[in-house]
């Protein structure tokens, strides 16, 4: 949806102003995109743009983040925006003009248009700062690594009132936000299986313990604790992503490996699950005479969204695109963001912007061929300027 006479974003001379830069930015950060903890290049380019705005930061180096300050034009709170930095690994299907230069790595998840706006909203409250202080905080290595405790360990937040972010989403066009106070996001676990059997010849299974066969059983097993252990009403997902076993056709498998994660909204049903994919796990390998060793890796924790601060962020998002482009969630995504982390020890609010042109296809998050409406760079400045004023004045 492009942006309309009864939108309140229209007028607005000084995201008009700064658009073709955040544009420029955005599509330089695009084409040369760094994995996680590698985000060297990435924070150069940022670094070189809070230069020109006469912003002030700390740079943790290589894998560390950056954290920008502009000072409030008279004492007040301190809030926080924030950005991520990392791409992903993938080739690149866009066929932009400004598509990825870097082999097997491209921005699929929109960073680099998170920090486009972060550093547009960082020159609006430069021209004009608040009665508070606000810091911009670009931060590495979100999809893998939970670079957010980076920024925590830091003690580059201690004192900030409040913490604001936000993903531009293709399931709402450009000109809506949704916010919403609570749960928005799952729990993400991931876990790895071994599985050890006996090997043998494919003619003779009687001699041997198929490791691939304990495998099969174990995967369909799994997906009953989620269709007949959890209530309905709570989501929850059991994935196995990736399954290794065997080596010939006519070798039965001594060993097999599963990988995969759990996503969950509810502390007991996560507990539930644990619990049940060992409880599983144990059983099968017993009937079977394998062993099987179950190995979780503890993921992001749900993204919680305290009750003040989606008020503040509502009242800004409304200010921004108008009551008609409010959108409200009616469940909580099963995707997981390590924006959870600020969360865990500082109010704030995480919003989803959308950024779907009319007449668009819906393209995935994370699709080699993501990509989104630039026009949504307005609308996140504008909001990302918004809400921390708003906020600063809600702390006064």
């Amino acid at each position: 949806m492009r942006l309309t006479n009864d939108n309140p974003m229209v007028g607005r001379s000084d995201v008009e102003r700064i658009y073709p830069r955040m544009v420029e930015l955005r599509r330089l950060l695009h084409r040369y995109p760094e994995l996680a903890f590698e985000e060297a290049q990435t924070a150069r380019m940022i670094m070189e743009e809070l230069d020109r705005l006469g912003i002030p930061y700390e740079y943790g180096g290589i894998g560390g983040g950056i954290v920008a300050r502009i000072a409030g034009k008279s004492e007040g709170a301190t809030v926080a925006l924030r950005a991520e930095m990392d791409g992903l690994p993938g080739v690149e299907t866009t066929g932009l003009p400004f598509a990825s230069l870097n082999p097997g790595k491209m921005h699929a998840c929109g960073h680099d248009g998170h920090m486009a706006m972060v550093l547009g909203a960082a020159a609006l409250l430069k021209d004009d700062p608040p009665p508070g202080n606000v810091l911009l905080i670009f931060q590495p290595a979100e999809e893998r690594g939970g670079g957010s405790r980076i920024i925590l360990r830091s003690g580059a937040l201690s004192g900030v009132k409040a913490i604001f972010g936000g993903h531009v989403t293709g399931h709402y066009r450009v000109g809506e936000i949704m916010v919403a106070p609570g749960v928005l996001t799952a729990q993400s676990d991931g876990f790895l299986i071994r599985i050890q059997g006996r090997g043998g010849h494919g003619a003779r299974p009687h001699e041997a313990v198929d490791a691939v066969v304990v495998a099969g059983l174990l995967i369909v097993a799994m997906q009953t604790l989620v269709s007949r252990e959890v209530n309905p009403v709570y989501p929850s997902v059991i994935t196995i992503g990736q399954v290794s076993a065997g080596s010939a056709p006519n070798v039965i498998a001594e060993t097999a490996t599963l990988r995969g994660s759990i996503r969950t909204t509810l502390p007991e049903v996560r507990k539930h699950l644990l619990e049940g994919l060992e409880r599983m796990a144990k059983g099968i390998g017993d009937l079977h005479n394998a062993r099987i060793e179950v190995i979780v890796n503890e993921g992001y924790p749900p993204v919680v969204n305290t009750l003040v601060e989606s008020e503040i962020a509502r009242r800004a998002a409304g200010k921004i695109v108008g009551e008609k482009g409010l959108v409200s969630m009616e469940y909580p995504s099963m995707g997981s963001e390590d924006f959870a982390y600020y969360l865990q020890e500082i109010p704030g609010c995480y919003v989803r912007l959308g950024a779907r042109r009319e007449g668009w296809e819906h393209i995935p998050l994370h699709s080699p061929a993501f990509d989104f409406d630039e026009e949504v760079l307005k609308i996140g400045a504008a909001f990302f300027d918004r809400v921390a004023r708003d906020a600063i004045e809600a702390y006064a």
